[in-house]
């Protein structure tokens, strides 16, 4: 038997498990079940919107000065009618995870959080001028601010960020984690969509990092690779369950710099501002502003290739 007829043969089996999947609380997403977008739909819109804000540089082709206008007004409305069909079918079924009281406004509701979005896109595109100049300003290798836009993973994450922290503030479930997912699938750097992070943000490199849902991030903050801002512990309910919406990771004001492979955790640890955490520096409490951190260097052992201890100050 070869494999186009025992793939045949096999087919009625296959099919009619998977069929039954229908049945299973998570797995199938159909017209008779969830409804969903699916998760490729969603990374198209969100290239799209990425285009929008950078026309030229994250698009197919570049953009005719001429045509501009009418090209954005064309890719624009058309993303919008498919991200507002997408929004309407997260609401629906977050409806059937946790019952609203207007289960029938999901369309309204979708609309109004795109428009949303809509209305803040020259305000993100502003914001991100600074984040661009920030990450030229604060890399010697970068060699133009277009080098920037077009290869930089920090830059391409926070990009991102600032589309989906829109749609979380306007309450779209399941759409903006997704964004964020995928920006994490390309760059290596996690970013909660929840996170609110200020103008002029630099991850340089950016491999390892980890932003968590509640940090708030001050201007002009610069992270290494490496950096986890996350949580220290986790609230519990009477049946042993995660308490959700709690303040769980740290606050980093203005001007802090944080160095590759720090850990900062906990909702009540603040980094004050104008200070610099150092690397592999563990923290779990605050910091004022203007302080140093440092793992402190007799602490390191160096040896030579016989295991002999070696004086790093010699």
């Amino acid at each position: 038997m070869d494999v186009a007829e025992l793939i045949d043969e096999l087919m009625p089996t296959i099919i009619g498990g998977l069929a039954k999947c229908g049945d299973c609380p998570v797995g199938i997403n159909t017209e008779r079940g969830m409804n969903l977008a699916g998760q490729r739909a969603v990374h198209r819109v969100l290239d799209e919107l990425v285009s929008i804000l950078f026309p030229g540089c994250h698009g197919h082709r570049p953009v005719a000065g001429e045509r501009l206008e009418l090209e954005l007004r064309e890719q624009l409305k058309t993303t919008a009618l498919v991200l507002a069909e997408q929004v309407t079918q997260a609401l629906e079924y977050q409806c059937t995870v946790e019952p609203c009281e207007n289960c029938d406004r999901c369309g309204e509701r979708a609309a109004d959080a795109v428009a949303r979005l809509l209305q803040s896109l020259p305000d993100i595109q502003r914001t991100l001028q600074l984040d661009i100049t920030a990450a030229y300003e604060g890399d010697p290798a970068a060699r133009s601010s277009m080098e920037i836009v077009m290869s930089y993973p920090g830059v391409y994450a926070i990009m991102v960020h600032r589309i989906a922290h829109v749609l979380y503030e306007g309450g779209v479930p399941l759409i903006p984690r997704i964004m964020s997912e995928s920006a994490h699938s390309r760059t290596g750097i996690d970013i909660h969509p929840g996170a609110r992070i200020g103008p002029a943000f630099f991850i340089d490199h950016g491999t390892g990092v980890v932003i968590g849902e509640t940090c708030v991030i001050g201007s002009n903050v610069k992270l290494y690779q490496g950096v986890t801002l996350g949580a220290l512990s986790f609230e519990k309910d009477a049946r042993g369950n995660p308490v959700k919406g709690v303040k769980r990771h740290p606050d980093v004001e203005d001007h802090v710099v944080i160095y590759a492979g720090a850990t900062i955790l906990g909702g009540k640890t603040v980094i004050g501002a104008h200070s610099v955490i150092g690397g592999n520096v563990w923290l779990t409490h605050s910091v004022p502003p203007g302080t140093k951190v440092v793992v402190e260097p007799g602490n390191q052992k160096m040896t030579d290739a016989g295991g002999k201890k070696i004086d790093p100050r010699r």
